[in-house]
């Protein structure tokens, strides 16, 4: 089985932490569809498994496309490959592209998933990362999916913000519960150096939270989720029993994946392929990429990554059979210190990490890569 990834890099505003490919010229989205379409044709042979079990429009903002332009790309998309198993196809958006009118348009499509984009419910830290919205935008947004009939809503937050803790971060856990959606992202604000935010910081005029407030910030993220019946099921996502995210949790199995579109990923077999052309040439038909070979080493490295990320955890009978028994002996000898500490636990083959333990998940990995 495969996954596909649509990107659709325009947005009205940059926000001020996004490190994503994306450009501000947003006149030209309604040119990208037919060329999307096309670089899909180039590059159908591209997966091993033409067996598609997901789409994912991400971006930049895919709700700035018409509704219909998002059923002609997936129209192809079943044109191209085996679609019959596609049980799950989202679409990014910002709260307020969310109107009475897109949503009765969005209703025709394929689109059963929606991925709202709402950051936090403090209009001061909304302004602070430069959203359009603000939090009444967001509620209303969700109220208007539920009222078409979309059953599978998702949004995103985002904790760690420098002066939004404390009850700024307890008033957009509540309102987030208060929307009972499905699924809830919750991401830790990462200060990218090509960013706003990044040069803010540089000049001194925004502070990163320091590690105890990041440690205190997830605590209180996972307790007011859980508490709330959410199941943290990876390192930034909770769900509610049936709904973790099909798309991403493809990426955390290793699933291989065809990503489409200006600065999209591509992973099948041994090979990692990316698009570079720019926006203008993309437009004008130029595909350019670069690509990587995976080495075993690499996958085996990218498995315990992915994987320890996960409530599940990292299989050792997995590693033994796929890498060799003295690559799971060795994660076994690495993992005894972080078992005595309790952050792993050991379940049969099964070695993971407990949800609040989360946060040192990236110090846990990188003890145990090759």
């Amino acid at each position: 089985m495969a996954t596909l990834y649509i990107h659709i890099p325009f947005c009205r505003q940059i926000c001020s932490y996004c490190d994503f490919y994306r450009i501000g010229a947003v006149d030209n989205v309604s040119h990208i569809p037919p060329i999307l379409c096309q670089e899909m044709e180039q590059r159908s042979n591209y997966l091993v498994d033409r067996d598609i079990t997901s789409i994912y429009f991400g971006g930049g903002t895919p709700s700035l496309l018409h509704p219909a332009q998002i059923e002609m790309i997936i129209d192809k998309a079943r044109e191209l490959f085996n679609c019959s198993g596609v049980d799950e196809i989202t679409i990014e958006a910002n709260p307020d592209d969310i109107t009475e009118e897109y949503v009765s348009q969005l209703v025709k499509t394929s689109v059963n998933r929606v991925s709202l984009g709402v950051q936090s419910f403090d209009d001061d830290a909304l302004r602070l990362m430069n959203r359009r919205h603000d939090g009444r935008q967001a509620e209303r947004a969700v109220a208007l999916l539920r009222g078409a009939g979309i059953r599978n809503i998702s949004v995103d937050i985002i904790f760690g913000i420098d002066g939004y803790g404390g009850r700024a971060l307890d008033d957009t856990l509540r309102r987030a519960i208060a929307l009972d959606v499905e699924h809830i992202s919750a991401y830790h604000l990462t200060i990218e150096p090509n960013t706003r935010l990044g040069l803010l910081a540089r000049r001194g005029e925004y502070t990163p939270v320091g590690e105890d407030v990041s440690e205190a910030e997830f605590a209180a993220v996972h307790k007011a989720f859980t508490d709330a019946g959410y199941e943290h099921y990876e390192v930034s996502n909770f769900a509610k029993r049936g709904y973790r995210a099909k798309h991403n949790s493809a990426y955390w199995r290793g699933v291989e994946y065809l990503g489409l579109g200006p600065g999209a990923h591509s992973f099948s077999g041994d090979n990692r392929r990316w698009c570079i052309s720019t926006v203008k040439e993309y437009l004008a038909g130029i595909f350019r990429y670069d690509e990587e070979v995976l080495r075993a080493s690499e996958h085996l490295n990218e498995y315990v990554m992915t994987s320890l990320r996960t409530a599940e955890g990292i299989n050792l009978d997995h590693i033994a059979d796929c890498y060799g028994e003295a690559h799971s002996e060795r994660i076994r000898r690495a993992a005894a210190a972080w078992l005595d500490s309790g952050t792993l636990v050991s379940e049969k083959a099964y070695l993971r990490i407990p949800p609040e333990h989360f946060l040192l998940s990236d110090a846990v990995i990188e003890a145990l890569f090759v």
